[in-house]
């Protein structure tokens, strides 16, 4: 009923913009697609398929039919082009075998490949969608890519270049063009393509402070620029992308197995800290200093570490299974700390502050899915009856706190209980919150974990159970 709250009222005043805008009942484009448009609809596909909202799942596939246009223009985020629009079309081209769900997902994904062009093959952040001609020579503008204005010293980003390899290696698979998953040649191009395995080679050639891997990397030179190391923002999905896409390949990829195994003991032995009420939490590292804090976008990690130790050796699956609880349970204190019962951006332990955020600009809620995440994992995982108690919370605090008249807004602060709301809501909502909170109270059947995995947006993508090898 809420998915279907959601995308009604984003069909009636947003449909082809990104976002809904519920309270002003208008469309949101915003900066982060390039040009594209529709980024609700096609992150809202797979959950509408999945829920079984037939109806609304033809409209959005009717959109997506006749008026979804790559021919833009545009800069656009390659991570979030990536998770958001080939994450979303390859999971609904997998659940419905519809032909115009891949082949939009391949024409997309060429479009993204001339950000790989620098001399390490670490891809840039920023990327120029516009395609005109049939080689890039011909037009400068085509393919440009650059790093974030605001990322340190040109560099590119751990969580973004990070969070390609799942997608790039189903393009691949699909379109029979090794160049998604490897170094390749292109007809027109003079210079090699290096994609997501070269990733892996420059990561590990590079020397890791303390075993951890900083949030940025030079494209040029292939080093560190600074030694900050978040398992949050700017870090956080290249850690899941490593266990699953050593799961996505049926257990086949060793090597990106052995990369989330030495990250995970250098976190538990750096980062991994237990306040002073006995809450578990992961800090963040800046050059040997940690800051105790967590963002919301942190807490996905007890799902991933659940995940993760279900296929540990012996000796370390027990305290694996424990560090996912203890990591869930912080999460969720963090949201019963607060008038709204709905986390904040980012929380604290410090000044005898424990869970609750204690700086202003970090109060608000934006719809996030992450710690519903980890209730859904923990509980396809452990069956514990408490995870579906604290999902149900969550419905309860959304239905009375982000339910407007005309959809479902974030809020500027969780700590009173007559919020003011943000006018936003976010696609993800849609592809994560919505879909995640439906699965923590489906049959373990629906999406089994045996047989996908979901990307960072929540779009579900088939386990290869052949020979499959990356």
């Amino acid at each position: 009923q809420m998915m279907k709250f959601a995308w009604d009222n984003y069909k009636q005043y947003a449909l082809g913009k990104n976002e809904l805008r519920p309270l002003t009942k208008n469309g949101h484009i915003g900066n982060m697609f390039g040009g594209l448009r529709g980024a609700t609809v096609i992150d809202a596909l797979d959950t509408l398929y999945i829920m079984e909202l037939e109806e609304e799942f033809q409209e959005a596939k009717q959109w997506v039919e006749k008026s979804f246009d790559l021919n833009v223009n545009g800069e656009a985020s390659l991570f979030e082009v990536n998770i958001r629009y080939i994450g979303g079309l390859l999971a609904t081209y997998y659940l419905t075998g519809e032909e115009v769900f891949k082949s939009k997902a391949l024409e997309l994904g060429e479009k993204l490949l001339p950000a790989f062009n620098t001399p390490t093959g670490i891809p840039r952040g920023v990327i120029n969608l516009g395609r005109q001609g049939t080689c890039p020579q011909q037009l400068f503008l085509y393919g440009m890519s650059w790093s974030w204005g605001w990322a340190s010293a040109g560099s590119s980003i751990l969580a973004e270049f990070g969070t390609l390899h799942l997608e790039f290696l189903h393009l691949s698979a699909l379109s029979g063009n090794p160049v998604f998953a490897e170094k390749a040649t292109q007809p027109c191009l003079s210079l090699s393509l290096p994609q997501v395995m070269n990733i892996r080679r420059v990561l590990n050639r590079v020397e890791k402070p303390q075993g951890l891997y900083p949030n940025f990397l030079s494209p040029v030179t292939g080093s560190w620029v600074q030694h900050h190391v978040s398992i949050g923002g700017l870090g956080d999905s290249f850690y899941e992308y490593l266990i699953k896409s050593w799961l996505m390949s049926d257990k086949k990829d060793s090597e990106a197995k052995k990369m989330y195994d030495d990250a995970l003991e250098a976190i538990e032995k750096h980062l991994v800290k237990k306040s002073a009420g006995g809450l578990t939490y992961i800090a963040e590292w800046r050059g040997g200093i940690l800051d105790h804090k967590m963002g919301h976008l942190a807490c996905f990690s007890g799902g991933m570490i659940a995940l993760g130790a279900e296929h540990a050796p012996e000796e370390r699956r027990q305290r694996h299974r424990e560090l996912a609880a203890e990591i869930t349970s912080t999460c969720h204190e963090s949201y019963t700390r607060s008038d709204t019962k709905l986390g904040p951006e980012a929380f604290r332990f410090d000044a005898g502050s424990e869970a609750t955020a204690t700086r202003l600009s970090e109060r608000y809620y934006i719809l996030r899915p992450e710690v519903v995440e980890s209730y859904m994992y923990l509980w396809r995982l452990t069956h514990e009856p408490k995870y579906r108690h604290w999902g149900w919370e969550v419905v309860q605090a959304l239905e009375k706190h982000c339910r407007v008249e005309a959809g479902f807004s974030g809020i500027r602060d969780v700590y009173t209980t007559t919020p003011t709301h943000d006018n936003m809501q976010q696609s993800f909502f849609l592809a994560e919150t919505l879909k995640y909170l439906y699965l923590l109270f489906c049959e373990d059947d629906v999406l089994s974990l045996e047989d996908w995995v979901f990307n960072t947006e929540a779009h579900p993508l088939p386990i290869n159970h052949t020979d499959f090898k990356a």
